[in-house]
């Protein structure tokens, strides 16, 4: 089998320090036949020290989608290696990915997207949040590295490698769909291709979460919104029941107030279950933080009340953006 090349595509608005670390990081990649495609929506004059080491190509104002699709008019490469700017590889990022497309069956291959050593304090909380057991539920192999390689029916596009011949004979992403166009390819991958998506712990990359709670929820609530429309309408990735948790709390914590309030032997069974509500949510969080080997016992402890807020405003959130998606006739981006 031919050395496969590879074209590793960042879509970004502007030049910024995470961009930097992601372009100095994907230089230092473990293989050979790569090319680096940043796509801004303008260039500028800190592009200008990586001349010669990568392609800048200037987009204008257009969303991650459609930027990511250029590569098809940018690159001739056999794979196209999707990565965020605020995500940078290990070395053997692509080492460990190629070896899959051996198989001719596999069509996409991805891994974790871990929370950088380096990341600030809100941002950690946010990792610890988004890969808590009772956050991500069934999908916590997405945040943290699993245990084994594994075939996946839907994948985030932040870590993403596919066939080229693949992204060429779908069109490409759906911009009308962001953040959601990553689920509507893979749909289409193994939907009407019947092909594989492979998930595999090695082919690791880190990704700087949110560093604040409003823009961790904001998040929460772009994608909540996005699942709960795809529930309904590509029901094959989206309707499962891990996705409609969130909402089913949120119209229990929420009907329970009322209730409660007008039955009176309710409020103590209900004051019941808010508490092992909570009480569950600390023991996952504690768990998950004490798992950890790489903080010391005081950093770890001053993790646990901000990571336990989190994890309930998420489920809120969620819960409550992924009704507005169920309902919504169309998302905003395609009226």
């Amino acid at each position: 089998m031919k050395e496969l090349s590879v074209a590793i595509i960042i879509p970004v608005k502007y030049f910024n320090i995470n961009l930097e670390k992601a372009i100095q990081e994907c230089l230092k990649l473990d293989y050979k036949k790569f090319e680096v495609l940043v796509f801004p929506d303008i260039t500028s004059k800190e592009f200008m020290k990586y001349a010669g080491k990568i392609k800048v190509i200037p987009t204008g104002s257009i969303g991650p989608a459609e930027k990511r699709d250029l590569a098809l008019e940018h690159s001739s490469a056999d794979i196209f290696a999707f990565l965020d700017d605020d995500a940078y590889p290990e070395p053997d990022w692509l080492k460990n990915a190629l070896r899959h497309f051996k198989d001719k069956e596999i069509a996409a291959v991805g891994g974790p997207s871990i929370t950088p050593p380096e990341a600030n304090f809100a941002s950690i909380v946010s990792g610890n949040a988004l890969s808590c057991a009772i956050v991500s539920g069934p999908y916590t192999y997405r945040y943290v590295p699993g245990n084994k390689i594994m075939t996946v029916d839907d994948y985030p596009s932040c870590n993403f490698l596919v066939r080229r011949e693949v992204f060429e004979k779908l069109g490409g992403f759906d911009s009308s769909f962001y953040p959601g166009e990553d689920t509507k390819l893979c749909l289409e991958i193994t939907r009407e291709l019947k092909m594989k998506i492979l998930y595999d712990p090695k082919v690791l990359v880190y990704h700087h979460r949110r560093d604040s709670l409003i823009g961790h929820l904001k998040q929460m609530a772009n994608y909540a919104m996005h699942r709960g429309n795809f529930a309904k309408r590509y029901p094959e990735t989206s309707r499962k029941f891990a996705y409609f948790v969130p909402s089913l709390f949120v119209i229990l914590l929420f009907s329970g107030v009322v209730f409660a309030w007008l039955i009176h032997p309710l409020r103590w069974i209900y004051s019941v279950c808010v508490v092992a509500y909570f009480s569950i949510v600390t023991a996952f969080t504690v768990v998950g933080i004490f798992h950890q080997r790489d903080r010391s016992l005081i950093r770890k402890s001053r993790l646990i009340i901000p990571v336990i807020i989190y994890i309930v405003d998420t489920h809120i959130c969620y819960g409550i953006f992924f009704l507005k998606g169920l309902m919504l006739k169309k998302l905003k981006e395609e009226q």
